[in-house]
């Protein structure tokens, strides 16, 4: 197929591709252009639009299920009220642990997060997130704080 065809192609069926894909998929644009990308890798069928709206819906119905499938993993290991294994771990409550968990800032819960159930150190966790070791210990401590604060004495170092 030369380029000038497949450019051909592009442009008589590439919006109604994404179209027909996007009842499938949240990410049609991606799907249509790997199926162009096939078809100037393979040998050309005898009905080129044909063969991709064949390759498309297949590719978009796969992309649809691998989402909804990573959505559910997702959901299911984020979960916050199963960051704890018992209601109640040591004196503290697990339920009041997650509300306070949740109430702090994102930078200071995700640093938590991956020092206390994580076991990461202060710099694997700034070198990950791309910022400086003081800047890891300073959210780090910060949400200590605001923890005890929310939860008494019974809080991690």
């Amino acid at each position: 197929m030369t380029p000038r065809q497949l450019a051909d192609l592009i442009a008589a069926h590439g919006p109604a591709l994404v179209l027909f894909a996007r009842q499938w998929c949240d990410g049609p644009e991606d799907v249509v252009q790997e199926a162009f990308v096939k078809l100037a890798a393979a040998t050309p069928p005898d009905d080129p639009a044909a063969w991709l709206y064949k390759v498309v819906r297949n590719a978009a119905l796969d992309a649809g299920k691998a989402a909804r499938r990573r959505t559910r993993r997702e959901q299911r290991v984020a979960r916050p009220d199963r960051w704890f294994a018992e209601p109640e771990v040591d004196g503290l409550d697990a339920g009041a642990a997650v509300a306070a968990l949740e109430a702090l800032p994102a930078d200071q819960r995700e640093v938590i997060v991956a020092r206390l159930w994580g076991g990461r150190t202060l710099d694997q966790i700034a070198a990950a997130a791309g910022y400086s070791v003081a800047t890891a210990f300073r959210r780090y401590e910060a949400g200590i704080v605001a923890l005890r604060e929310r939860l008494g004495a019974g809080c991690p170092r």
